[in-house]
């Protein structure tokens, strides 16, 4: 089922519906993403950069994902970053929630991405994004923040779709 953008709860805080008390709802009540569950017919780590999964047939090609393959360009299919480690079979499919747009924490990417660097997917490594170069670049989001730990850092995944 599709999630909504339409709406955003910006409180940080709420009501306790047994006391009535302040609470504190978190920080990730509205980070701004939008998030849609797919099906993996394979192995995903959370924070892979995955693809539509075109070997699938017929709709079933844009409900299916797969880590990003590398295209020297950017990968195009690009639909996200995964939450969680997933692994699927082609006879036991399993649902995988991605970032389609918005913040993700923990995406995979180059060591060389610094806070606001282009991200093209899979253009050197599976699964992963790097620096985007060149005018022909296909970019799937932007680093916030350098590589920390190595290879994970928060992006902005732009929308594909």
């Amino acid at each position: 089922m599709a999630t909504s953008t339409l709406v955003q709860y910006l409180e940080t805080t709420g009501k306790s519906v047994t006391t009535g008390a302040d609470v504190q709802l978190g920080g990730g009540i509205s980070n701004r993403s939008q998030v849609e569950t797919f099906l993996t017919a394979g192995a995903i780590v959370a924070g892979d950069w995955v693809m539509f999964d075109t070997t699938q047939t017929g709709a079933a090609r844009v409900a299916f994902v797969a880590q990003t393959g590398v295209v020297a360009t950017g990968n195009p299919l690009c639909a996200g970053v995964a939450l969680k480690s997933v692994t699927g079979t082609a006879t036991s499919p399993q649902p995988v929630e991605v970032v389609v747009s918005g913040y993700a924490e923990t995406a995979n990417v180059d060591g060389a991405v610094v806070a606001g660097s282009p991200l093209s997917a899979g253009a050197a490594v599976a699964g992963r994004a790097g620096v985007a170069t060149g005018a022909s670049i296909v970019v799937c989001g932007t680093a916030l923040a350098v590589d920390a730990p190595v290879n994970v850092g928060p992006v902005w995944v732009y929308k594909q779709f």
